[in-house]
């Protein structure tokens, strides 16, 4: 059997319309696709989708679907830069909201955290310094 491949990632949000032009401007995403019906969106992020599904949808599915929750998040999106603090001032200028500034971790790291416009925790981070 071959190995699975992972496809995506679907965080659900009130509008995902908004969160496509949010993440558009506060990360540079490009948007992959909206569907027509406005509950359904992805970014293009490479090989694997960052997808948004909205509530609604996901609750006429007869899932039990959650909001985010900023001051208790379950899992962290990261997004890699070279430059952490110019991608904080860009995600701070388009709405997201900061949660600790860039910092230089020991292992060789610069990272930053921000919330998204629905409350999604979200990492902006260097590559990993390798160590000699």
């Amino acid at each position: 059997m071959e190995p699975l491949k992972f496809k995506y990632t679907i965080l659900y949000v009130n509008s995902v319309t908004d969160t496509l032009r949010f993440y558009e401007a506060a990360f540079g995403l490009n948007r992959a696709m909206l569907h027509e019906s406005g509950d359904y969106g992805e970014l293009d992020t490479g090989g694997t989708s960052l997808s948004f599904s909205s509530l609604k949808l996901m609750t006429d599915l007869g899932k039990n679907p959650a909001e985010a929750n900023s001051n208790n998040p379950s899992f962290e999106i990261a997004f890699e830069t070279n430059d952490v603090p110019a991608a904080l001032s860009r995600a701070l200028g388009a709405g997201a909201s900061l949660v600790q500034d860039a910092e230089d971790m020991p292992w060789g790291q610069t990272t930053a955290y921000v919330t998204d416009n629905n409350g999604f925790l979200v990492e902006l981070c260097t590559p990993v310094a390798i160590q000699p």
